[in-house]
């Protein structure tokens, strides 16, 4: 089996087609759907950095889409992921099979030959549909070197009441939300609030980012992203901001997004001054149990990286991994074949 590959380089000109792959990947993964690549490409771009949409059909039907990006004036190419992606992959056809993937790689890897390597990350290591996609990119004569790119912390919380969730946490934080919880509703100059649609979304981003300005966090390397992306899930309806008030003033902040069963947390931030309410903990207490309560979510997503706090409120940690494709017939895929093999050299002697 072949793929016919085609080439497209604006998000909004792809054949029609393509909008069942984007809503099909919406409704597992708000970051496979059309929204969240509008505002990857709209306010998470490098300078120079261009799309490029490499549309594989096997047949009748959409088939195989790579969302991809040139950068450095077309001299590097990669997946379009970015510091905000928690995961990444091709966008298939319903109806692919291996047979469909293992073409579509092939055309993958045919196209990506005039590169010397090409880096695709936030991969989910699990996926069935990535062997036989790396398969056909061997096809092709491409090396495929597999990385280990970070992990993910979640728990499947499907029928699980917010009582049988905290029972699950560590005591220490069960006690701490127990205390911090209660005082909580017992002081009237704390106020809670969550927002979901466009209704009082523009202060709610006012006053995350009012919080952000205040927390612990380096400043974002593109500061009007979360915006534009709490904008168009709340156009979605996956939106779930939350904020924690002290006073009339924002102490705590963080932000969701719902698809598929799934709430993944994308930031969060919390007033340092403030911490002797524990802001961030009665809010992520609070946040959790609504999404439990209210939107039965079967899944709690921590997105991205191994932060201590993590554990604390999800049991089970997956491996996101990346993958180089590196052509040994260029110069940069020959250094990237002896820089992995280095890698490999050094860590069997650790």
């Amino acid at each position: 089996m072949t793929a016919a590959a085609e080439i497209f380089d604006d998000l909004e000109t792809l054949p029609p087609d393509c909008a069942e792959l984007f809503a099909a990947g919406a409704r597992h993964c708000f970051q496979f759907g059309r929204p969240w690549f509008r505002t990857v490409l709209a306010e998470a771009m490098p300078a120079g950095a261009r799309p490029l949409f490499l549309l594989c059909r096997t047949g009748t039907g959409p088939g195989v889409l790579f969302v991809l990006r040139t950068l450095a004036g077309g001299v590097r190419l990669e997946g379009l992921s970015t510091l905000y992606s928690c995961l990444y992959q091709p966008l298939a056809a319903a109806l692919a099979d291996p047979a469909d993937l293992r073409a579509a790689g092939r055309a993958l890897g045919d196209f990506c030959r005039r590169w010397g390597r090409v880096r695709l990350d936030a991969l989910d290591g699990g996926w069935p549909g990535l062997a036989p996609l790396l398969e056909g990119v061997r096809d092709s004569g491409l090396a495929v070197l597999r990385f280990d790119h970070f992990g993910n912390w979640h728990e499947d919380v499907a029928g699980r009441s917010w009582a049988d969730y905290l029972a699950a946490r560590p005591g220490a934080l069960r006690e701490t939300i127990r205390r911090r919880a209660g005082q909580a509703e017992r002081d009237p100059r704390l106020a809670l609030e969550t927002i979901d649609s466009a209704a009082g979304l523009e202060a709610g981003i006012a006053a995350y980012e009012e919080v952000y300005a205040r927390s612990w966090k380096n400043a974002e390397p593109f500061p009007r992203f979360s915006a534009a992306l709490m904008r168009a899930a709340a156009a979605e309806g996956a939106l779930r901001l939350g904020l924690l008030r002290l006073d009339n003033r924002p102490v705590a902040a963080q932000y969701w997004v719902l698809a598929g069963g799934t709430a993944t947390v994308l930031k969060l931030a919390h007033d340092e001054a403030a911490r002797a309410h524990s802001p961030g903990t009665v809010l992520t207490a609070a946040m959790i149990r609504g999404l439990l309560e209210r939107d039965r979510i079967a899944e709690l997503d921590f997105g991205r990286g191994d932060d201590a706090y993590k554990s604390l409120w999800a049991a089970s940690r997956r491996q996101r991994v990346g993958v180089v494709l590196a052509n040994p017939r260029r110069p940069a895929g020959l250094l990237a074949l002896a820089r992995h093999g280095l890698g490999r050299a050094v860590r069997s002697w650790q």
